[in-house]
């Protein structure tokens, strides 16, 4: 490495960990350890509640982790964290089944990082991911984590990025290492990733990645680790293949932990599904849009063609939307995903696969413009909204036979999705007519208006009309009209037939109560035709006068 380069990585270095020596130093100077620190910290944050879960200084974390955890706002543990951290801190290897957005990261990071000897700057900790995105996303985390503890270095590294970059990186002393398996082994082929020292390898999202093919990378990697090592595998869900690798790869007393999807998505998200035809989901979702009014969302479609199609839609209706899916190029889904984080796109729709470990905080809704294929991805779905103790709500739009699946979710997931109907036209114009009164009330609360005021009641002259009348055209430009009323779509039955309470038909010209046809031309009670075109008790046809029709007396010839 050239002096340049040696002082640029050192200037690099020296940023990440200034706010580290700033807080010590303070620390020093009022004689105050680093565990009285971390003390102080809880303190200030009150103490957590008893039926929350497991506090994170009840468990045995370094001081510099705890410290780090704390000042990230977080005080309890989730569930999958309050199972695995204290079985990983002992050394043991576990099977963690659980849900994308139950805090997986910290559940394994944490261990990772106490494992983790700093003075040796050669690889000891390796986290494989299905995607880019939860690599990048995982390794931001792990940083967070490890803020405090001095001389940690986390590296993502995955397929898009300049591959000699990465080496240059991997040269500097990285510690753990966050990609996944096709860039990994790349940089073993390569001699860039050496395992000899590895302590720890984790699998995150492993039934995605086998889906994704890399169950022989996977194992190419397993296998290259060192005999003595701690592995961690976590699933949403559990096939034989993964049982496969946790046979083969794991030891023998490895703990297995489940989160339930009842444990994931009941207590902080509000869960609502609207009756919708087809054909009207997407003014459905710009009116849901404009009455809840969520400053970021997540719009789920099942197929790539109707991504392209919500975001065109969306687009044209003003709101800041981009879509994502598998067709995009590297480049496109980069810009994308950094103008959601960023907030320069307010919405981002996707497809399940697409979205696959998207981990962007602040989303406020979730909204299912189709109801997914897969109970599980209704999980993944939600599960992006009310993280971290906030609170979230979920939306989907239910057309024709998607009902069932509605049904089929609330069995599976132990959980109860409220039927609701769309926000009145009033209602919609109303909020949209809020948002634009507590914006011109923070202008007016903070700006000189007198020149504009003076400028409002001379044109209201001219045009001999009141200022509240330019008021209310103003207002108009920025909420449009009241938009009509959509129809809630009937139920999946009612639009082919329609029924009685005990499920029979009942109306003229259909079943009774006893099942039978009661009208005139159908069968009376000893189940005969009784009036225009019946048959005798010989079961000869009749017209209205008694004779044999035409048809009857060619059946008694032949």
């Amino acid at each position: 490495m050239s002096e340049v380069d040696m002082a640029s990585e050192q200037k690099k270095e020296k940023e990440v960990f200034m706010d580290q020596e700033v807080k010590m130093q303070e620390a020093k100077e009022k004689n105050v350890t680093k565990k009285e620190t971390a003390e102080q910290m809880i303190k200030d944050h009150g103490v957590p509640d008893q039926d929350a879960g497991m506090a994170f200084q009840d468990a045995a974390i370094d001081e510099d982790i705890l410290r780090a955890v704390l000042s990230m706002g977080f005080e309890t543990m989730s569930p999958i964290q309050e199972k695995a951290i204290p079985v990983m801190l002992e050394g043991r290897d576990i099977i963690g089944q659980a849900q994308t957005g139950t805090g997986k990261t910290a559940a394994f990071g944490i261990p990772m990082i106490q494992r983790v000897d700093p003075e040796l700057k050669k690889l000891q900790g390796i986290v494989l991911c299905p995607t880019r995105e939860l690599a990048i996303q995982a390794a931001e985390e792990i940083r967070k984590l490890a803020r405090y503890k001095h001389g940690i270095k986390v590296l993502p590294v995955y397929g898009g990025q300049d591959i000699n970059r990465q080496i240059r990186a991997l040269s500097s002393g990285v510690q753990i290492v966050v990609g996944t398996p096709g860039r990994v082994m790349d940089h073993m082929r390569r001699h860039t990733i050496k395992t000899r020292e590895i302590r720890m390898i984790v699998l995150d999202e492993a039934d995605e990645m086998l889906n994704m093919g890399f169950r022989e990378d996977i194992e190419t990697i397993l296998k290259d680790m060192p005999e003595e090592h701690q592995m961690a595998l976590f699933s949403a869900t559990m096939p034989e293949a993964i049982l496969q690798i946790t046979h083969e790869y794991q030891s023998e007393d490895a703990e297995y932990i489940r989160v339930t999807p009842k444990e994931i998505t009941v207590s902080a998200i509000k869960q609502a599904y609207y009756k919708i035809a087809r054909q009207d989901k997407k003014e459905a979702i710009c009116r849901l849009l404009d009455y809840y009014q969520p400053v970021r969302g997540l719009i789920f479609c099942n197929t790539k063609k109707m991504v392209d199609e919500m975001a065109e839609f969306l687009k044209e209706r003003g709101y800041q939307a981009e879509g994502l899916h598998g067709d995009l190029s590297q480049y496109q889904r980069d810009t994308v995903m950094n103008s959601f984080r960023n907030g320069r796109c307010n919405f981002l729709i996707a497809t399940d696969v697409a979205a696959r470990g998207i981990d962007v905080s602040g989303v406020d809704a979730v909204f299912n413009y189709d109801v997914p294929e897969d109970i599980e991805y209704y999980v993944h779905r939600i599960g992006r909204t009310g993280r971290a103790g906030r609170t979230g709500r979920s939306f989907t739009l239910v057309s024709g036979r998607e009902i069932y699946k509605i049904r089929d979710i609330e069995r599976i997931c132990h959980t109860t999705i409220q039927e609701r109907r769309l926000p009145a036209p009033k209602d919609i114009l109303s909020a949209k007519a809020k948002k634009v009164f507590a914006a011109a009330t923070e202008i007016y609360t903070e700006k000189d208006l007198e020149r504009l005021r003076g400028m409002i009641e001379r044109e209201a002259a001219k045009k001999e009309t009141d200022p509240i009348t330019i008021a209310a055209a103003l207002l108009y430009m920025n909420v449009g009209e009241e938009p009509e009323e959509l129809q809630e779509e009937r139920s999946f039955f009612d639009r082919v037939r329609r029924r009685g309470s005990d499920g029979r038909r009942n109306s003229g010209g259909r079943r009774g109560s006893d099942g039978r046809r009661n009208s005139e031309g159908r069968r009376d009670s000893d189940g005969r035709r009784n009036g225009e075109g019946c048959r005798d008790s010989r079961g000869h046809g009749r017209n209205s006068s008694g004779r044999r029709t035409e048809r009857s007396r060619r059946e008694k010839r032949r």
